[in-house]
């Protein structure tokens, strides 16, 4: 198990390096043929990315560290904002953002940041550009890519993720401006079946999406979500994630990504919020565990876990009793509500407040760094940080 004077031992990003080759550079191609009597030719690019990436990955997935999901599209962010009674402007947006990035020592919990477009090319309140200021605090700047959730015909009123339509042409931009990697989010619905069709939309969905990231020098942070909302129990779950991750895993394999390049961003095995049965976290770490030993190839470097509607506190206990024994992968968060909930009520949109605020977001990334290292012991959390999220029917 590591030791908690791994916090103060990640991996530092020089800068100077971090942002060498901000021309968009093109990527060398190494071609592969079959013999010309082969039925058909065999063509691999080998991007020039690979040692980057690779060393991107391990930066992310450092002991003792996790990703800060705080890529909410505008619309979502305007939800966040309405529950504290701030109206959604560009102001507030920015204003809650810069609370975020500025909260002092935040790079010793969290390696990774991931943004909404907006935010990769905002400024803070003292006009200091957000990525610069994210890499002055040893976090990765990450980009979400995808375009959301639309319905998918054919299907069982199940709905499959749009957003590779110039997403070459986009994530080479990002590169440019600074991001290293990126997140592309795609769901499967237990109650709505899931169909067959679903899971390889979702599956397919996902490798094209990341083999065209890690063309463009971008860590591509796969997220196959399954959706908490059903009353199905556990072992129903484990069964639906077997079968997505598999998909998952094989097309990846098909498109030719590089697994030491990605992170996956799974949920973690638990029963449906509506199930009556709930499990404890030592059960929740079993089943998952389980899971990744059965599907998830050690090449990967981390597993970088999402909250999905969890209390703050439960997704930390559940974090950390999977951390009780070694892993052959970096095993962590990325977490959005489980990271920012109470900040954000603490702050209340008030500039008095943004110190407290700063202080609760630095307890609970403080608090999942030790989840894991193994060392979360769940003492004196508040009430607040009990409280579940999950919302049915919940659109990001």
């Amino acid at each position: 198990m590591a030791s908690a004077s791994l916090l103060k031992s990640s991996p530092v990003i020089d800068k100077a390096e971090f942002f060498k080759g901000q021309s968009l550079r093109q990527p060398s191609v190494s071609v592969v043929r079959c013999h010309q009597n082969a039925p058909s030719s065999l063509t691999i690019r080998a991007s020039s990315y690979a040692d980057e990436l690779v060393k991107t990955a391990k930066i992310v997935a450092s002991p003792g560290r996790g990703i800060l999901a705080m890529d909410e599209s505008n619309a979502t962010c305007g939800k966040r904002l309405a529950s504290i009674g701030l109206e959604n402007t560009e102001a507030n947006r920015q204003a809650y953002r810069t609370l975020l990035v500025t909260a002092p020592g935040l790079g010793q919990y969290i390696s990774g940041a991931i943004l909404f477009e907006e935010t990769l090319y905002q400024s803070t309140i003292d006009g200091k550009k957000i990525v610069d200021v994210l890499v002055e605090q040893n976090i990765v700047p990450g980009i979400k890519v995808d375009k959301g959730l639309v319905p998918l015909a054919g299907s069982n009123d199940e709905s499959w993720c749009q957003g590779l339509d110039g997403l070459a042409s986009r994530t080479a931009a990002y590169y440019q401006q600074g991001a290293r990697f990126a997140k592309w989010r795609t769901v499967v619905s237990i109650p709505n079946g899931p169909s067959a069709l679903a899971v390889k939309e979702a599956a397919w969905g996902l490798a094209r999406y990341a083999a065209i990231a890690q063309d463009n020098g971008l860590v591509p942070i796969v997220e196959p979500e399954i959706l908490l909302d059903g009353e199905h129990g556990i072992d129903r779950t484990f069964e639906v994630a077997q079968k997505v991750w598999a998909e998952v895993f094989f097309y990846l394999s098909e498109n030719n990504v590089l697994f030491e390049g990605i992170l996956l961003k799974p949920s973690m095995v638990t029963p449906g919020a509506e199930c009556k049965e709930r499990a404890t976290p030592e059960q929740v770490a079993d089943y998952t565990l389980k899971l990744l030993h059965r599907r998830i190839p050690p090449a990967v470097p981390g597993i970088m876990f999402l909250s999905g509607g969890q209390s703050e506190v439960e997704a930390t206990l559940n974090l950390n009793a999977m951390n009780q024994a070694p892993n052959p992968w970096h095993v962590s968060f990325s977490y959005a509500r489980a990271l920012q909930n109470t900040c954000l009520k603490t702050w209340g949109g008030r500039p008095e407040n943004v110190k407290a605020a700063q202080d609760t977001l630095l307890i609970r990334a403080k608090a999942n760094s030790l989840a894991q290292l193994g060392k979360y012991t769940g003492e004196g959390e508040s009430d607040e940080a009990k409280k579940g999220m999950f919302v049915k029917d919940y659109v990001y």
